[in-house]
């Protein structure tokens, strides 16, 4: 399987990296911000960062956009939605919804690693309406319901 990745920007390559993975075991390629100059997120704002990329994930498959780690634990920075999907017949601009949850602010820098993309296998089943489902041991034990 190849992932075909359009440079909408003729920056891309030349100062802003193609997404790569990280190490020989990364699950996910980093995504870098297409950008002309530093991006200063606010303390509780939020900024679509553009990438300078589009994409085309294979059919059967789904992109998902996930926040790095390092973003989040150390500055507070996450994605405004919680998670991106590009689904496989989208050909547009990938664009990072990113949100300040820290009260300094926080600056964007062209370039910068902002987000994972991971390339995973979708199921679309059937769907089926049904009067009753299936018995488990868990039943209809909701949040908390295994234990802390």
């Amino acid at each position: 399987m190849k992932l075909q990745i359009k440079a909408l920007s003729d920056k891309i390559g030349a100062q802003i990296p193609l997404p790569y993975y990280a190490t020989a075991g990364a699950a996910a390629l980093d995504l870098h911000a297409c950008l002309d100059e530093p991006l200063l997120l606010p303390p509780g704002g939020q900024a679509v960062v553009p990438t300078g990329l589009a994409v085309a994930v294979p059919a059967g498959y789904v992109g998902i956009v996930a926040v790095r780690s390092s973003m989040g634990v150390r500055h507070g920075v996450t994605l405004s939605n919680a998670i991106g999907v590009i689904d496989s017949d989208y050909r547009g601009p990938l664009g990072v919804s990113l949100h300040n949850l820290f009260a300094e602010p926080y600056a964007i820098l062209p370039g910068d690693r902002i987000a994972q993309l991971l390339i995973v296998p979708v199921l679309c089943p059937e769907i089926e309406l049904v009067e009753e489902l299936d018995e488990t041991e868990r039943g209809l034990g909701g949040f908390g319901s295994t234990g802390r």
